[in-house]
């Protein structure tokens, strides 16, 4: 039994990473628990264990009554009278015990007498054998909290085994499994016993069972990583994923930037004939993406963000990080959206607070707004030669912006700029105002979705 021991103490080290001196302690304490429990055992005593042979020995550790005395009295004890769990009747307090450390100090005042029992053997190779395969099974459990505690934040695929109320148990591999709970499902998915799913690891926690792996369907980073695993050039760097919006199953933005010259972002993660987006829609069970690409200047972002739907004009107050929309009026459901929802994602997305108007509100409010409300709001009083009031920001101290065509407006009267030197007015007004193209041109954001704009819920 002794060479038992020892080769399967050599095959945990090698294969478990488990130190063979832990393993050899964990022995002996497990001996001397099982020889406390022979009938007659001494109150006091070790158990030795040879480390190159694994023989053991028991010995009874005689205690001197004056330093028994002593040491018990430095012992705190509880006195309160404790309830057996399992039986539910009231038990005496234990009595009190010197701990082996602090008789191991005393070691030159104390004998020794072999006290191994007879038979001993049996139980000590049972003992042996609870004891290696309990610290196997606690290697195996830090050995898989280590792995996927660095793995927050990847994606992970798994088998569904079994759902309740609470939550799904996802098998990662062979004796590792994961929990997704109810809040990180997506409502209207279904998860059948034997599916594969993807998810996020969101959380590694160690317990007493094993560690504890929570993963997500909800989670942001999952249509990044989904969108890494179809798009190669996202993968190599080339094209970038800014920010993700979401709302789980039903609708998503994504806005997209290239790092690479010739790249298209959003054609790279549409994919030829739109097999890459597809794949990523297929697994997150239909959910609608809409692909927007990144751009620097706020109004052009929001502008793109709102798609499915058609801009007109975007004004933008930086201070307060809020952008006012200006829609034609068959569009103003499209970018509103059902509940609203286009306009929430399109608000997460850009990180401005969005207000949007139709054309025929957005005329009567500026209609009804004086000359000291104008003033106020800081906006150009200019109106331009298309019927529309200038976008940009009025000069402090004038009604104008710094246009010279419209600073000449403040000689004479009316607001109503002649169509003299278009050219010059359209360079000045393409470098102040981003808002101020022809409509024809910003109308239509350059955004990619997974559905026609005709079938956008209003």
């Amino acid at each position: 039994m002794s060479r038992e021991i020892v080769e399967a103490v050599g095959v945990l080290e090698r294969e478990k990473g488990i130190s063979s001196d832990k393993l050899m302690e964990a022995l002996e304490d497990a001996l001397l628990s099982a020889y406390k429990k022979t009938p007659g055992a001494a109150r006091y005593a070790r158990v030795d264990m040879d480390r190159e042979t694994a023989d053991f020995r028991v010995f009874e550790l005689l205690v001197p009554p004056d330093l028994e005395e002593r040491l018990l009295a430095e012992v705190e004890v509880e006195e309160q009278e404790a309830v057996d769990p399992e039986t539910g009747e009231l038990r005496e307090p234990e009595e009190p015990e010197i701990d082996p450390q602090v008789l191991a100090e005393h070691s030159d005042q104390i004998g020794e007498r072999d006290a191994t029992p007879e038979n001993f053997g049996r139980i000590a190779a049972q003992t042996a054998k609870q004891v290696i395969l309990q610290r196997i099974r606690e290697a195996e459990r830090d050995m898989t909290f280590a792995e996927y505690q660095d793995r927050l934040g990847e994606l992970i695929t798994g088998i569904i085994q079994q759902s309740d109320s609470r939550y799904t148990l996802v098998q990662l591999r062979e004796r590792v499994e994961a929990l997704l709970p109810k809040s990180e499902q997506v409502d209207n998915e279904r998860y059948d016993h034997g599916a594969r799913v993807k998810a996020i690891i969101t959380d590694v926690s160690s317990q007493t069972k094993g560690p504890s792996i929570i993963v997500s369907r909800r989670s942001p980073e999952l249509i990044r990583k989904l969108f890494e695993l179809e798009v190669p050039e996202i993968a190599d760097g080339l094209v970038e994923i800014q920010n993700v919006a979401r709302e789980p199953g039903y609708r998503s933005k994504i806005a997209v930037i290239s790092h690479a010259g010739g790249v298209d972002p959003v054609g790279a993660c549409v994919g030829p004939r739109g097999s890459r987006v597809r794949m990523v829609v297929s697994e997150l069970r239909g959910e609608k993406i809409d692909i927007i690409p990144f751009n620097e200047e706020p109004a052009r972002f929001v502008a793109k963000a709102l798609s499915p739907a058609r801009v007109r004009e975007v004004l933008v107050d930086d201070e307060d990080m809020q952008a006012t929309v200006i829609v034609p009026d068959d569009q103003l459901s499209l970018a509103i959206g059902k509940e609203g929802q286009n306009a929430r994602l399109a608000a997460r997305l850009t990180g401005w607070r969005v207000d949007i108007r139709s054309e025929t509100e957005f005329a009567e409010s500026e209609s009804e707004m004086g000359y000291e409300e104008e003033e106020v709001s800081g906006r150009c009083s200019a109106i331009m030669s298309t019927g529309k009031r200038c976008p940009n920001a009025a000069v402090q101290g004038s009604r104008y912006c710094g246009l010279p065509a419209h600073q000449a407006l403040a000689d004479q009267e009316g607001d109503h700029v002649e169509p003299a030197q278009p050219a010059a007015d359209a360079d000045g007004a393409a470098a102040d105002s981003v808002a101020a193209e022809p409509a024809g041109e910003a109308a239509v954001p350059d955004g990619a979705s997974t559905e026609p704009p005709d079938g956008q819920s209003s």
